[in-house]
């Protein structure tokens, strides 16, 4: 197979095009502060039940009950949130860890407890 004349040129076009999506996706983020505040907010079955302040909790635990038999521990510390324990079958929430970035969540779909990372001023995202 032979490289045609403007093979080339076609192909370094193809490749910079293949990066306008890039740029338009980044120039529809909004922009945030750095210092606007981050909020850790707490989903039972869809209503919000809790909202904490990741930057001003320094150590916090606590512990919700969806339903009969059911339990999760939510842990606030140095700016991150986890589930640190529950008791449901397939512990997903306690493997994702800490999250700690806007728009990052942790769910524990037996539990239906959903735990989403927003930025003071951000539109809510969550849909019931």
């Amino acid at each position: 197979m032979r490289i045609k004349p403007f093979d080339l040129p076609i192909i370094f076009c193809l490749i910079l095009f293949s990066f306008i999506p890039l740029a338009i996706f980044a120039a529809q983020q909004p922009e945030t502060e750095e210092t606007s505040a981050r909020y850790a907010i707490i989903r039972i079955n869809g209503q919000e039940v809790d909202r904490f302040n990741l930057d001003e909790i320094q150590d916090f635990e606590k512990t919700y009950y969806p339903a009969e038999n059911q339990y999760n521990i939510i842990q606030v510390k140095d700016g991150r949130i986890r589930v640190r324990e529950d008791n449901s079958p397939d512990q997903i929430a306690v493997k994702t860890s800490w999250i700690a970035k806007n728009g990052e969540t942790s769910i524990c779909l037996p539990h239906k407890l959903v735990i989403e990372i927003q930025q003071e001023g951000a539109e809510d995202a969550f849909i019931n």
